[in-house]
């Protein structure tokens, strides 16, 4: 049995669709096609059903499906302990960020990365909670920042920590630092103007789910997405903001802001990891989420 044609169709599988396996291994469809077709052809076994909506397994084809992700994961942990013996821990690791935490993280998580595992690759990307468990699924993501996900069958969750989540406004002018901690009720942000990003934004969906419960809704003065635009428009007047308080505190001027605990207790959101529970991590993957564990709570757990 062909370790690649085996490679490709556990991929296929997994992604369900023969054109978005091709675009994750970045080969050709029709190539794709041939080599899943061969190993069909010499285990003499419909492997895949295709259809105008994608590629399912057959029972045969679950039954590698199972074996096929064992078989290269171990053929990886393999490649990884001979590599572990010459070198030390190698491979390419890719980590997904929210983009509010990337700012915070991106620059120490690479600076001791590269110190502790020097043979190896990381690749840092930005995205949505929902984007980004997607690309846990689908491969494209070995370790991902999640705030309040939704579980999707096949992640693996441990919470990490809360993050606040506080009320910003500009500043008033000579103003040196926030008045003494009054937090602002929930009935009372009920009426205020929010600059808020646009759902599936996990900070959105607490908001909403917070208010929800008096029963209320959020006042929307504008939908925009990244925190920079919102900061940029709270700081014009254009409305209230709802941010982590590391989101203002790492900004380009946190000085511009005035923040202000919500509720009591405090309303926060949870950040957590998440890896594939259907693909083991390597050893490679295990020493990048502890790192990650370790600089997430260095920089950002000291509320």
């Amino acid at each position: 049995m062909d370790l690649k044609q085996l490679e490709y169709f556990v991929r296929v599988a997994e992604l369900g669709s023969f054109t978005r396996a091709a675009q994750v291994l970045g080969i050709a469809q029709p190539a794709l096609s041939r080599q899943v077709r061969l190993l069909e052809v010499e285990l003499r076994q419909n492997l895949l059903v295709r259809n105008g909506r994608g590629a399912t397994p057959t029972e045969a084809g679950q039954l590698l499906l199972e074996h096929g992700r064992g078989i290269l994961h171990q053929v990886e942990r393999a490649r990884e302990e001979l590599s572990r013996v010459r070198t030390g821990l190698a491979g390419k690791v890719a980590v997904g960020l929210p983009p509010s935490i990337s700012r915070v993280l991106t620059v120490p998580l690479t600076r001791a990365f590269r110190q502790k595992l020097p043979q190896a690759q990381l690749s840092i990307s930005e995205g949505l909670s929902t984007a980004m468990q997607e690309n846990l699924q689908s491969g494209r993501l070995d370790i991902a920042l999640l705030y309040n996900p939704s579980p999707l069958q096949g992640l693996e969750y441990n919470p990490l920590m809360q993050e606040e989540l506080v009320l910003v406004q500009p500043r008033p002018p000579g103003l040196a630092e926030d008045p003494p901690p009054v937090p602002l009720t929930l009935q009372a942000l009920a009426q205020l103007p929010l600059v808020i990003p646009s759902r599936p934004n996990a900070v959105r969906m607490r908001i909403e789910s917070a208010l929800a419960e008096l029963p209320a809704k959020p006042q929307i003065a504008l939908e925009i997405d990244g925190v920079t635009a919102i900061l940029d428009l709270v700081a014009d007047g254009a409305g209230f903001a709802i941010l982590s308080r590391n989101a203002v505190k790492h900004s380009i001027r946190p000085s511009a802001f005035s923040t202000r605990s919500i509720g009591a207790p405090a309303l926060s959101i949870e950040l957590t990891t998440a890896i594939s529970a259907l693909r083991p991590t390597t050893l490679t993957q295990q020493a990048t989420l502890e790192l990650l564990r370790e600089i997430t709570q260095q920089h950002l757990g000291g509320n």
